[in-house]
């Protein structure tokens, strides 16, 4: 089985493969409801986000990969491997991703998201050869919608009952952006 580690730097964060070790930071971040109250799932304890991580490094080792589940760490004058998010693409359809992150809260507001959104979006239009990408915020998730619309996503409409989370039904709305728009914007 041949696998494809993936180590990528940003500006401001290294995106790289999960390790068993990452447990303790992984469940800080899916253990907060201050970050999956924006999420499409509710908080998780801590067998929860072992059994998540645990699944995560599974499919990591599939060939042909379905996703890139991937740890998002800081970069810059003190490197640390803490995980302070994660960032997922699922390959959906043809040659279209979804992209997921989230970071933990006490790391929000550091340009660590835009970081890690661009970062991907190099690895989905580069070596993964996407065409599409898209991406489902929910509606209250101003700093997400900010996000996706500096990179230059394109607003698509709103996904009705789309995820069950929080004890409710909530709203996404979709974003989506193609590989030719992106080579434009690094024109």
């Amino acid at each position: 089985m041949t696998t494809h580690r993936i180590d990528l730097v940003g500006k401001h964060v290294r995106i790289r493969e999960f390790t068993p070790d990452d447990l303790d930071d992984v469940h800080r971040i899916v253990g907060d409801e201050r970050v999956t109250s924006h999420l499409a799932f509710d908080a998780r304890t801590r067998d929860e986000a072992s059994a998540m991580l645990n699944g995560t490094l599974e499919r990591a080792q599939l060939e042909p990969r379905s996703e890139y589940y991937l740890a998002v760490t800081p970069k810059g004058e003190s490197p640390s491997d803490e995980v302070v998010g994660f960032a997922r693409l699922g390959f959906a359809g043809v040659q279209a991703a979804k992209l997921g992150y989230a970071i933990a809260a006490d790391h929000q507001g550091r340009g660590y998201a835009t970081d890690t959104v661009r970062t991907m979006l190099e690895l989905a239009f580069g070596p993964l050869q996407r065409h599409r990408v898209s991406a489902a915020i929910g509606p209250e998730n101003k700093a997400s919608h900010a996000v996706v619309q500096r990179i230059g996503f394109t607003r698509e409409g709103v996904l009705r009952d789309h995820v069950f989370t929080n004890s409710a039904w909530r709203d996404s709305v979709l974003y989506s952006l193609l590989a030719d728009e992106w080579t434009a914007l690094q024109a």
